[in-house]
């Protein structure tokens, strides 16, 4: 304790003044902290959204067309023809569209109606018709006549194919009516049927008269009967009969096919025809192998001129021929996409990008100049996609065929971006 006589100074503690490198340390670290805080939300913000998906543009073209020389038909320099190979399309037609007399070809029409109302399996007999007093009776005036016909005798009996390997192969005009009226109840209730026939099938320039083509207001054209011709080639007994070089029939006997081009350069039918009003007629089906495949050729040529039946024939047989061989020489084995060949490109984010390309060369059945469709299916791409991977299919319709297919496969590998890149790609 102090006493009153002793007096304590007590001084002031001078403030403390911080130090110029503590407040330029301070100063430092307070920059450094924006600065980081500045380049964390630069850095944070190309991470916020999610990438874009890859895109893919198609660099194939729609269609193309088989490359070479398209083939040189020789059409025949009078009539009309039509010329066409079952699952590829035409190729092409002379001589104009108007309907012309087309004779006994009009009987392919007739067996076609029979057919459809009386169907028959391969190598069945169908139900039996018999012939009337009336309908032989007719048979000497008819033969008088000159027409093309089968002896008959009242009451003779014969079966459904019969009576249409009578009509088909030696062209009987008799047994086209008898069976007209066995299905129809009267030639003229199947007149109709047959119109009717054409105009459902699409035949427009079409129109029947008669069931055995002798009248000649019976018209068509050649394009109208090769649509026909592909039809009736779909019925089993119809391709069986016309492809037969004779048959055994009631009082006629053995009866030959009219169509001596049966079993030449793959003939296999249809029907011929001649009237001095409609010349030498034939429609026609050809089966002929090229490489692997069947391939089945189908056409028809109308009016070939000449003085009388033998002559007309012998000129559609030459001209059917000719068409045949040049059908059968152009159809081949052609590639329209190479194995390698790009098919599209892939565009990722940030320019990251592959192609996808064929895995193997699509080849397709045709002719030079025939087209070709070519449809491409790719899925959606994810944002990786490995090098070499299968992603989709191309697939080509070469005309009327169905579609063949080879798959697709990636080029290079597609990655989606580091963040690293993102975060560059954003300053």
């Amino acid at each position: 304790m102090l006493d009153a006589a002793t007096t304590q100074v007590i001084e002031p503690v001078p403030p403390q003044r911080p130090s110029r490198r503590r407040g330029l340390r301070v100063l430092v670290t307070g920059l450094l902290t924006l600065l980081l805080a500045g380049a964390g939300a630069v850095a944070v913000e190309p991470l916020r959204h999610p990438l874009s998906a890859p895109t893919v543009t198609r660099t194939l073209p729609a269609s193309t067309v088989i490359a070479g020389t398209p083939p040189t038909v020789p059409w025949p320099k009078t009539g009309q023809a039509a010329l066409s190979v079952e699952g590829m399309g035409s190729l092409g037609t002379s001589g104009g569209s108007d309907p012309v007399p087309i004779a006994s070809v009009a009987k392919v029409m007739t067996a076609y109606v029979i057919l459809t109302e009386h169907p028959l399996k391969r190598g069945e007999q169908g139900p039996r018709l018999t012939v009337s007093a009336a309908q032989a009776a007719a048979y000497p005036r008819e033969r008088a006549r000159g027409e093309s016909l089968v002896p008959v005798v009242a009451g003779a009996v014969f079966t459904e194919r019969q009576a249409l390997q009578a009509v088909l192969l030696p062209s009987a005009n008799n047994m086209a009516r008898i069976l007209a009226a066995w299905d129809a109840g009267s030639v003229d209730a199947f007149v109709a049927k047959m119109n009717d026939t054409a105009a459902a099938l699409g035949m427009a320039d079409t129109r029947y008269t008669d069931p055995a083509g002798l009248d000649p207001r019976t018209v068509s054209t050649a394009v109208d009967q090769m649509i026909l011709a592909r039809k009736a080639m779909e019925l089993p007994a119809f391709a069986e009969i016309v492809a037969q070089k004779k048959a055994t029939l009631p009082v006629a006997g053995t009866v030959r096919n009219y169509n001596s081009l049966v079993g030449k350069d793959g003939v296999v039918g249809i029907k011929t025809g001649s009237t001095d009003e409609a010349g030498g007629c034939l429609v026609f089906a050809a089966v002929v192998e090229v490489g692997d495949r069947r391939i089945v050729i189908v056409g028809a040529v109308l009016g070939q001129p000449g003085a009388n039946t033998p002559v007309q024939l012998d000129r559609v047989f030459r001209v059917t021929r000719s068409l045949v061989r040049t059908a059968t020489a152009a159809i081949a084995v052609h590639p329209v996409v190479r194995a390698g060949d790009q098919v599209a490109t892939v565009r990722g984010p940030l320019g990251a990008s592959t192609s996808i390309d064929a895995a193997q060369d699509l080849t397709v059945l045709g002719w030079p100049g025939l087209p070709v469709r070519l449809d491409v299916d790719i899925p959606a791409v994810p944002a990786r996609l490995t090098a070499g991977a299968e992603h989709g299919r191309v697939s080509a319709v070469a005309g009327d065929a169905a579609p063949v297919t080879t798959a697709l496969r990636t080029g290079i590998r597609l990655e989606p971006p580091s963040t690293w890149e993102r975060i560059r790609a954003h300053r």
